[in-house]
C-alpha cells in the first residue's frame, strides 16, 4: 500500500459508538492529506452519539444527512409533533441520543449543524449518500426522503443509475440483504454498502473503506477486536432478482 498516496476513506453508519470510531481510526491512521468521510447516522441506538458528534465536527470531517439525523430534526426542530413521532424517535434511539447529551437537552449549534448536513456528496468517481437514490427520478427531483430512507428500490436496480461513478451508501444492515453474512459488505449493480450493523447483536462490526487502496478496516464494538482485508475479499454481491423489489415502508 502506498504511503505517500492521498487516500479517500468513507466511514458507515457508527450509531454513537464513539470508541469503536476511535479504534477503527487509530488503525486506519489516517493523514492530514486523507479525506475522511462519513455516511451518517452517527447518532442514535449507541451510547455516546454526543461524542461522536462532537469529534466530526471538531475534526470538520464531511459527513452527510442520515435518516436517523432527520428524524431528531423532525422532532426537535418542528412544533406540534405527534407524541407518536417522538415515541418511535426514541424507541429507534433516541432516548440513548438524548442521554449522551449533557442535560438531555441537544445544544443550538449541533442541531444548526445537523441542519446543514448535506444528501449526497459527488465526488468524481465515487458518488456518496446515506441510502440511496430512486432510480425511477432524475437527481433533480430527489429529496431527503429517497437519500436518506430508500432501500429496495435502490439495491434492485438492474443497471448503474450513473454511468460513470460508484454510489457509496449505508443505512441498510449488509447482512439484511440476500446471502450476505454479519461483518461482509454486500454490492450491486453500481452501488456498494458499507453498513455492517455496529450496532446491532448479530454483527458489532463497524467499517471503514479505503477506496484508494481498496481496503475494508472494521472494529467489532463488543469484541473489541479490528481486522483488515481486501475488498474483494470482504464483499458479497447481491443480484437485483434477489431483493425482490420488496419495497418495505419506512423504517430506522
Amino acid at each position: 500500500m502506498s504511503e505517500t498516496r492521498q487516500r479517500r476513506i468513507v466511514i458507515g453508519d457508527v450509531h454513537g459508538h464513539y470508541e469503536g470510531l476511535m479504534t477503527l481510526l487509530e488503525a486506519i491512521a489516517p493523514t492530514s492529506d486523507d479525506q475522511v468521510y462519513f455516511l451518517g447516522d452517527l447518532i442514535d441506538r449507541g451510547p455516546h452519539s454526543y461524542h461522536v458528534v462532537n469529534f466530526v465536527r471538531q475534526n470538520n470531517y464531511p459527513c452527510l444527512l442520515g435518516n436517523h439525523e432527520q428524524m431528531l430534526l423532525s422532532i426537535l426542530t418542528q412544533k406540534n409533533i405527534p407524541p407518536q413521532a417522538m415515541q418511535a424517535w426514541l424507541y429507534s434511539g433516541g432516548q440513548a441520543t438524548l442521554s449522551s447529551y449533557q442535560t438531555s437537552t441537544i445544544p443550538e449549534d449541533h442541531l444548526d449543524w445537523f441542519q446543514a448536513l448535506p444528501t449526497y456528496l459527488d465526488l468524481g468517481d465515487i458518488w456518496l449518500t446515506h441510502a440511496g437514490l430512486d432510480p425511477n427520478m432524475p437527481l433533480s427531483e430527489q429529496t431527503a426522503e429517497q437519500f436518506c430512507w430508500i432501500r429496495d428500490e435502490f439495491h434492485s436496480i438492474e443497471k448503474p443509475y450513473f454511468p460513470d461513478k460508484l454510489i457509496i451508501v449505508g443505512h441498510t444492515i449488509t447482512f439484511t440483504l440476500p446471502n450476505v453474512t454479519p461483518g461482509k459488505l454486500a454490492e450491486g449493480r453500481g452501488w456498494l454498502d458499507i453498513d455492517t450493523g455496529a450496532y446491532h447483536p448479530r454483527s458489532g462490526w463497524l467499517t471503514g473503506l479505503d477506496i484508494t487502496n481498496q481496503l475494508i478496516y472494521q472494529v467489532n464494538v463488543f469484541q473489541n477486536s479490528l481486522r483488515t482485508l481486501p475488498l474483494d475479499d470482504g464483499v458479497v454481491t447481491v443480484e437485483p432478482s434477489q431483493i425482490k423489489a420488496r419495497r418495505h415502508p419506512q423504517r430506522a
